[in-house]
């Protein structure tokens, strides 16, 4: 017999139609009494949720919805309205109306009118909590603050702009958790990035409970690695062993230092390739048609690449074959050929052409791959860019090579001549090393992993480099792990991993009801598993934090796409913003967000202030040279001393201006005077901070000594074989180094003042200039008027003296030669 919910008519009503009318009746009334229930349960629910002032969360719902008779999802609501309209079926019109009050009542959208529901849990909240909201922090919380307090859905983030109060709605729910009853004290857990985080976010808490006169419901703020260490010894029985270069990133360096010497010494064939990768691989190629970074610009402004050899060479492809030579012993000599188009009156460049005379072989590189083939006499070869990426011109030319008997023989200890371009050096390959196994063991990827996501890139990515990396970078991973074996040890990725996978295999279960993440912008993918395993349970709730604008920590392990792919990780959730900031004025917010802003992976934000300007917010001064900032740094305190001293300026919060050095390095420390505090010690506090640890923190004056080309931004932060152990949540122009320049930015609460030089002046400061952010002006505030040389865009034509007179060349000079012919 046919279910009787596949028709409204059943297999026994066509049997016998004398019983048609009973069994639809008979349907109708199952139908409609469970209709009636469901419905009933429903708004039972909405009315418990507003009577009781508790938020109906995801979990609730979909509870909620999934109590749905079968019966009735499965038989169509096509079906329903055909059924429950039936005259024939009903005793009166009263009784089919109520059907179809019911049906109406059934089919509405469950999901708005819960939504609707909590809307009105949220604006009676804020009256009825406005005692604990209003005193919890120092001051009250702002709408914004209390929606994202009072919004109890298990999956929530905040998105803070800068100086918005975030660490103030953290701390805020936690005690609106308690009070309202969600959560006990001890099922609440806030994560924080670090040790010294987690102790500022404890104290935070403590004060703010003690305001609300809750000083006895403590609620614990840890690492996310302490959290995984006692996850693991809870569930294993054994508190794992993490020794001091796994944990510290200064020894973990020289840890892996030593690892690769290691490996140097006891393979000839390791040592030959990591020292290929540094002499030959160091440079990444442009994307086919990009810009090329150059070494130099010679007098006509074209520019050029220098080889290890010395040779300059038209372009980093033939950088790396005429490397590719020199570190293989091959002897070449370099034809960078031009010829003249009558066509375009314009001489247009050739394919470049090596000469191998040992060979008695020709090679031109560029244009379409052709086939070994002889001509005039000489054998003849040619290579494409294309080629180039994929590795098979390396190939062809060991073979022409061999061929013509001259066999390449890699040398690592061949000497670079003085004139020779300087290759990357170890330091920094074994820093971009470390960097590529975090990321990697974070994102739990195996070489075969990432070997795959190489086979999957695109065919104009150098991917010739990338394989080269990921041979050297094996063994150095494999050990890297052995040493952690050796000590029966783990490292701090293995903390994160471990500990989820435990959860995740419910070999222990997570006590908390809420788990708190502050600074989730920095998060890593293990540390957004590790919040997803915590709280995977039902009725459990995630209150993550966090600016997408701020996310600065990509060397150690952060992954920008955990906030900016929030719903995606965690398969639903409300996004909320804070954007109204206390700290920085108005126009700071609209310039520091307009800059940020170009990246469009990003999470928009209006941020909004009511912060007074006290003068201009944004300064750029530029001088002669290097040894000059300090100088300029002391007059422009001297200027705040004396513009607080006449009264011209107010004090800062303490009664004395509070300023910030942040360099983009240490050595930007420079730039401090060293008699700052007798000089200006009687009007305000200067201290010296990187931007990386400006973070969280705030100024009355922010001063940025370092704005100089290839130092902020640094050009070289983000080597591209990094996105074989990362995904591609963040591939803009400089991506990182844009948000870290928007955190030095955003720590002012009056104005920023940033220092350059004449010739050196840095890209983002350029680009603020062009935008009418700012003008560049000497220290005395006459405008900076000057001719950009044309050939490598960040020097200046000056006027010189030589032997034969005045003359106007480049600031760059020697790396740009570039003359102009006519004044």
């Amino acid at each position: 017999m046919a279910p009787y919910w596949k028709s409204p008519r059943t297999a026994l009503d066509d049997a016998d139609p004398a019983r048609q009318p009973l069994q639809r009746r008979a349907t109708l009334v199952r139908h409609l009494d469970a209709m009636r229930q469901w419905n009933g349960d429903a708004e039972d629910l909405l009315t418990h949720h507003r009577a009781q002032h508790r938020w109906i969360s995801h979990d609730c719902l979909q509870a909620l919805l999934a109590m749905r008779p079968p019966t009735l999802v499965e038989v169509g609501i096509d079906t329903l309205h055909d059924l429950f309209s039936d005259p024939a079926l009903h005793d009166d019109e009263d009784a089919r109306d109520s059907a179809l009050v019911e049906l109406e009542l059934w089919e509405q959208d469950w999901t708005a009118a819960s939504e609707a529901v909590n809307a009105q849990i949220l604006a009676s909240e804020r009256n009825a909590a406005r005692s604990l909201l209003d005193r919890v922090e120092s001051r009250p919380l702002t709408d914004e603050q209390a929606h994202a307090v009072i919004c109890f859905d298990n999956r929530v983030q905040v998105v803070a702009a800068a100086g918005s109060g975030k660490t103030s709605t953290l701390v805020a729910k936690a005690a609106y958790a308690i009070h309202r009853g969600y959560a006990e004290p001890h099922q609440i857990v806030m994560l924080a990035f670090n040790k010294e985080a987690a102790k500022e976010l404890q104290q935070r808490a403590d004060r703010a409970f003690a305001r609300a006169g809750m000083a006895g419901a403590a609620v614990e703020a840890r690492t996310f690695h302490a959290l995984g260490l006692a996850i693991i010894a809870n569930a294993t029985g054994r508190r794992p062993f993490v020794p001091d270069w796994a944990v510290d990133a200064a020894l973990g360096f020289h840890k892996l230092a030593d690892l690769v010497d290691r490996l140097k010494d006891r393979s000839h064939a390791f040592r030959t390739q990591w020292d290929m990768f540094r002499l030959v691989f160091g440079r990444d190629l442009p994307l086919l048609g990009g810009a090329m970074d150059a070494d130099g610009w010679d007098k006509e402004g074209t520019g050029y690449v220098r080889t290890l050899q010395g040779e300059r060479v038209r372009s980093v492809e033939d950088c790396v074959l005429a490397d590719w030579l020199f570190y293989n012993g091959v002897r070449y000599a370099y034809d960078r050929a031009h010829a003249f188009d009558a066509g375009a009156e314009a001489f247009r460049q050739q394919p470049a052409r090596f000469h191998y005379p040992d060979a008695d072989l020709c090679h031109a590189h560029g244009g379409q791959q052709d086939a070994l083939r002889q001509h005039a006499g000489r054998r003849t070869i040619q290579t494409s860019s294309h080629g180039l990426r994929m590795g098979w011109a390396f190939e062809d030319l060991d073979d022409a090579l061999s061929a013509g008997g001259v066999e390449v023989d890699p040398n690592p200890d061949r000497d670079i001549p003085d004139d020779g371009q300087k290759p990357m050096p170890d330091t920094e390959l074994i820093g971009l090393m470390r960097t590529f196994i975090s990321h990697a063991k974070s994102n739990c990827l195996s070489l075969g992993d990432m070997a795959e996501r190489l086979r999957a890139m695109p065919d104009d990515v150098f991917k010739e480099r990338h394989r080269r990396f990921l041979e050297i970078a094996g063994p150095v991973l494999q050990a890297w792990d052995d040493a952690l074996d050796e000590e029966r040890a783990i490292d701090f990725e293995d903390m994160l991993n471990q500990a989820a996978e435990h959860l995740e295999q419910g070999r222990y279960v997570s006590p908390y009801r809420l788990v708190m993440a502050d600074e989730f912008q920095d998060a890593s993918r293990a540390r957004a598993r590790l919040c997803r395993a915590l709280v995977q349970a039902p009725g459990r709730f995630l209150f993550a934090v966090g600016d997408d604008w701020q996310s600065i920590n990509r060397f150690a392990g952060a992954d920008v796409s955990v906030m900016t792919r929030f719903r995606q990780w965690f398969g639903q959730g409300q996004v909320l913003r804070l954007e109204q900031t206390f700290r920085c004025p108005q126009a700071l917010c609209d310039v520091s967000s307009h800059f940020i802003s170009a990246n469009p992976s990003q999470i928009a934000k209006q941020v909004r202030s009511s912060t007074p300007s006290h003068g201009p917010v944004l300064q750029a001064f530029q001088v002669a040279s290097r040894e000059q900032i300090t100088d300029a740094v002391g007059q422009y305190l001297q200027r705040l001393h004396e513009a607080c001293l006449a009264g011209a300026i107010p004090a800062g919060r303490d009664g004395r201006l509070q300023v910030f050095v942040l360099g983009r390095y240490n050595a930007d420390r420079a730039a401090l005077p060293s008699n700052w505090k007798a000089r200006f010690g009687a009007t305000m506090e200067v201290g010296f901070l990187t931007a990386h640890r400006s973070k969280g923190m705030e100024a009355d004056y922010v001063i940025l000594p370092g704005m100089l080309d290839g130092a902020f931004p640094n050009t070289r932060a983000d080597d591209p074989v990094l996105s074989l152990a990362m995904p591609s949540g963040d591939t803009y122009p400089l991506g990182e180094e844009r948000r870290l320049f928007y955190v030095a930015l955003t720590r002012a609460r009056r104005s920023v003042a940033m220092f350059t030089v004449v010739g050196k002046r840095s890209s983002f400061l350029d680009e603020l200039e062009r935008e009418g952010a700012v003008q560049v002006t000497t220290i005395d505030g006459k405008p900076v008027r000057e001719e950009r040389c044309p050939a490598c865009g960040t020097g200046v034509i000056v006027k010189k003296s030589g032997k034969y007179g005045e003359f106007h060349s480049c600031t760059n000079y020697p790396r740009c030669e570039h003359k102009p012919r006519t004044r």
